[in-house]
């Protein structure tokens, strides 16, 4: 039977993975739709300017709604290991260009990223 540590490392290994260098490129060049899958109780402590929220829970039924499939998407969580389960999801229902931020909002954070209240 498998751990969550394992399916976290299988869905790390499957996604492509970007570091919050990578990611705060990608930012201030508006080249991608960044994606918090956080939850609400998390993202009210911040989050990345003009980031869309839809939590881990939810993201099948509400992504199609919000982003097109073409669309470059950042996902990111705390850590990283719920934003790479949510972009292996995403490349299941047919989005061609999603990748995780590898060290998730705190590696944004440390980086040295701006955050909106």
């Amino acid at each position: 039977m498998k751990t969550a540590e394992d399916l976290y490392r299988e869905a790390r290994a499957r996604v492509r993975q970007i570091s919050a260098k990578e990611a705060l490129e990608l930012h201030a060049a508006g080249r991608a739709t960044f994606v918090d899958v956080r939850d609400l109780n998390e993202v009210n402590l911040g989050t990345i300017p003009g980031a869309i929220h839809l939590d881990r829970g939810r993201i099948e039924s509400k992504v199609e709604a919000a982003i097109p499939r073409d669309a470059t998407v950042v996902l990111y969580c705390a850590a990283g290991n719920r934003s790479a389960l949510a972009a292996e999801t995403l490349r299941e229902m047919g989005y061609t260009d999603v990748v995780s931020l590898d060290s998730g909002f705190r590696g944004w954070v440390e980086a040295g990223g701006d955050i909106q209240d």
